[in-house]
């Protein structure tokens, strides 16, 4: 049974083998046991301390230890930024589920890219899907360009990172950091959505007038135990790097962290635990007081990406059109479906769908949805059996090419708006 210690950006401390973490100084001349201690950053040295995010890592042998890396051609659907393959459309776009593979995929290969924005190394997102049915056998990914978050919609992942497992079903999500070594097992068909971060690390949004409690709870979110593997078995690693993938191959399991300590780890976090804060009054509340993590930019307040997500809640507005509002954001947005219907679409969007609505293009619910909200009996009534999830951000997504050419692109969805009546001025 995996075992894991909570709270969200905590600093801990964790040992496989008693006695491997060195006391009172992070690299001492002789590490216990013979270890190779290793420090493991997620951000400048100089960063502010609330802001800086470190481990160090007592491993047996060094990440040093590798041949030169060779381009790797896999993955062949996997793109980066700066997503220029096609100009960048005002066009509201939606996508059927991306299929299972027919044929042995594992995560890394299984990836692809719907689109994104900015620039490796500086700010920005990559989204994409994977689709896979084969466990990661004597390889791992690490990605040398962002953190990857991790949500999925249909099987459970099996994550064994170098500081530990993670076990992430549908309903959950995994936050790896950047540059972590991983490998994904899976067991069976799995599907989900991956969001790559190139800018500032997620964390919590802050409560503001809400207060000390709600949205996600910190000690909700749980990090794994230090766990190591020690074989001696050929191992590929693939790194992903500005925007390219590169291989190599060593002769031992790159999972060999024996103990670690600090604040940048791999986590997991239930969904179904978020509390949600809703109106009790009147008006639909606006999405981002759904934010469960948040990657913010340079311009305060205005974020790199938000990761929202609609549970079940109960609706109680009185005198209110209930679902969401028609609006032009100047934040875009990519949403996708984890199980269930989303309130504002009556049919079209399915679980393991997507959809992508830009900057300042008109949205909001289909006609079908609208005349069913206006007409509605607004006694209290609960959404239930859904989740439903948006990566929203400050930029322009632009889809790639393989977006906007697949047959899973559904381009008759704008006659979902298509029919609504014009209103009706006195005379």
């Amino acid at each position: 049974m995996t075992e894991y210690v909570t709270g969200f950006g905590n600093h801990f401390s964790t040992e496989a083998v008693p006695g491997a973490l060195p006391i009172g100084r992070n690299s001492p001349q002789q590490v216990p046991f013979g270890l190779y201690a290793e420090q493991l950053s997620g951000t400048a040295f100089t960063a502010p301390r609330a802001e800086n995010r470190r481990s160090w890592l007592y491993r047996l042998r060094p990440t040093a230890n590798h041949p030169p890396l060779k381009p790797y051609d896999g993955a062949p659907l996997l793109r980066s930024a700066p997503f220029d393959e096609v100009p960048p459309s005002p066009n509201r776009l939606r996508w059927d589920p991306l299929p299972l593979p027919e044929k042995p995929t594992d995560f890394l290969d299984g990836l692809t890219s719907y689109g994104g924005n900015g620039q490796v190394g500086e700010q920005g997102i990559g989204i994409h899907l994977y689709a896979a049915n084969r466990s990661m056998a004597h390889r791992a990914f690490q990605n040398a360009d962002g953190e990857l978050l991790i949500v999925p919609q249909q099987g459970a992942l099996r994550i064994v990172t170098e500081l530990g497992v993670l076990d992430v079903a549908p309903l959950q999500i995994a936050l790896i950091p950047r540059g972590l070594r991983f490998r994904v097992e899976v067991d069976g068909p799995t599907r989900g959505y991956v969001c790559e971060n190139y800018g500032h690390p997620f964390r919590l949004p802050d409560l503001g007038p809400i207060g000390s409690n709600g949205l996600a709870n910190p000690r909700d979110f749980e990090t794994p135990v230090a766990a190591f593997e020690d074989e001696d078995v050929a191992t590929e690693i693939v790194q992903k790097f500005s925007g390219a993938l590169w291989t190599t191959m060593i002769d031992h399991s790159p999972f060999d962290v024996v103990a670690w300590h600090g604040n940048l780890a791999p986590c997991r976090y239930d969904l179904t635990r978020f509390n949600t804060i809703n109106t009790v009054s009147f008006d639909h509340p606006d999405p981002s007081i759904f934010t469960v993590l948040t990657s913010p930019s340079e311009t305060p307040g205005t974020a790199n990406c938000d990761f929202v997500i609609f549970p079940p809640r109960w609706m109680v507005a009185e005198q209110t059109f209930r679902p969401p509002w028609f609006h032009r954001n100047v934040m875009s947005e990519y949403m996708g479906l984890i199980t269930g219907a989303y309130d504002a679409k009556a049919g079209g969007f399915a679980p393991g769908g997507a959809s992508l609505h830009n900057r300042m293009s008109g949205h909001g619910p289909d006609r079908a949805s609208y005349e069913q909200a206006i007409a509605a009996d607004l006694k209290p009534h609960k959404i239930e059996d859904t989740m439903a999830f948006m990566f929203e951000s400050s930029r322009v997504i632009r889809p790639t090419r393989w977006a906007t050419e697949t047959p899973l692109a559904q381009l008759d969805y704008d006659d979902c708006w298509a029919g609504f009546t014009k209103a009706r001025l006195p005379e």
